[in-house]
């Protein structure tokens, strides 16, 4: 049937719904990046400490340019983010706005999340080739999603990785209190080896990762924590070949990242001592998209795997798993490795991650 033809036949009424919804993903996108200059230039807390002001003292309080914070505040005003009244031209950002924009949040500041949309950005014209010609975009384009990642972990990690996700496996944290060897594989720039090293000065840490820069900032923070605990190498976890060296390994954030994950298991199988413990965190997700149409935040969390974590993989010629490989998947992959019990949690004040707690027979 033509095209033409078949333009008479559409459903107008979803035409248009589907137009506004368009629409609306437009709006958002551009309200992202000035939610994220609200969030980097101190805007949302300057506001969130200001009653109803006008351009020019929002602008001082901020120590900002007045004529682009003007710019700025009508963004925010038809994004129905910031109040304005026209009769004294004045703005205001209401209490119940500021709780998820400013660092009352927390790790859950959503004006920090906003920030991404820039950072991705910066690789969209490599992702676009990647489409047309496979292959993927390296992790020394992300210093800045890296920096990013690293900084909203911290404040989860904070906040439980002590008090609430080491008390989900007694045995564990009853043999961290007495000294057992931990390894803790893609740590980043260490702060959860750290986290751990200090809470359990015990035991003994060691944190794998492949960045220079990284490891050296984990030294850096072990050593002004006066931590001497704590050792981190540079490694390929692909090709680790430690055999029954550690009682618990640990993994946040990172499996779905790797050139290849089932190699990677399986080296942790091998790393742990008979009755070792395997904790790995990962994204909460289903492993089927259908299943995912209620998440609220499944559309960011995919383009985020689309942009950074299947790329970083497939970059490497590696499976591309993806942030979204989901909790079926996460599990067949552990027991294919050689892990038979596989317990998954979720633990309060940790949104976007679920904790899966292996156990090596």
């Amino acid at each position: 049937m033509e095209g033409g033809n078949r333009m008479t036949e559409l459903d107008q009424a979803k035409v248009e719904t589907f137009g506004g919804t368009m629409m609306g993903v437009l709006n958002g996108g551009m309200l992202s990046l000035m939610t994220s200059i609200g969030h980097q230039t101190g805007l949302f807390e300057a506001m969130a400490d200001l009653s109803a002001s006008t351009s020019e003292e929002i602008a001082a309080a901020a120590g900002l340019n007045e004529r682009y914070v003007r710019e700025w505040l009508a963004a925010m005003v038809s994004g129905r983010i910031i109040e304005h009244s026209p009769d004294d031209g004045t703005y205001r950002l209401p209490a119940e706005h500021a709780v998820m924009l400013t660092k009352a949040a927390g790790p859950d500041n959503m004006a920090a999340f906003a920030r991404l949309i820039p950072i991705l950005s910066t690789v969209h014209d490599e992702i676009v080739d990647c489409f047309q010609n496979g292959g993927g975009v390296s992790y020394d384009r992300y210093d800045d999603f890296l920096g990013f990642f690293a900084g909203y972990t911290a404040q989860v990690f904070d906040g439980s990785l002590v008090s609430k996700v080491m008390p989900l496996m007694p045995a564990v944290e009853e043999g961290l209190a007495g000294g057992i060897e931990v390894l803790d594989i893609g740590c980043g720039t260490g702060h959860s080896t750290n986290l751990m090293a200090r809470a359990y000065p015990g035991s003994r840490f060691t944190g794998y990762e492949f960045r220079d820069q990284a490891l050296d900032q984990g030294r850096e923070q072990a050593e002004s924590l006066g931590l001497n605990n704590v050792t981190f190498l540079k490694r390929d976890l692909a090709v680790m070949d430690e055999v029954t060296a550690y009682d618990l390994v640990t993994a946040f954030d990172v499996i779905h990242d790797q050139v290849e994950p089932r190699k990677v298991l399986r080296n942790v199988l091998t790393a742990l001592r008979p009755g070792g413990t395997f904790l790995m965190v990962d994204i909460k997700a289903s492993s089927h998209v259908h299943d995912n149409l209620q998440y609220p935040m499944a559309s960011f969390l995919y383009t985020s795997s689309t942009m950074h974590c299947m790329t970083v993989s497939l970059a490497q010629g590696g499976e591309g798993l993806g942030a979204m490989w989901g909790a079926q998947k996460a599990v067949e992959l552990l027991k294919e490795a050689g892990f038979e019990n596989v317990v998954v949690h979720e633990v309060e004040g940790d949104v976007f991650n679920n904790y899966y707690i292996a156990t090596n027979p």
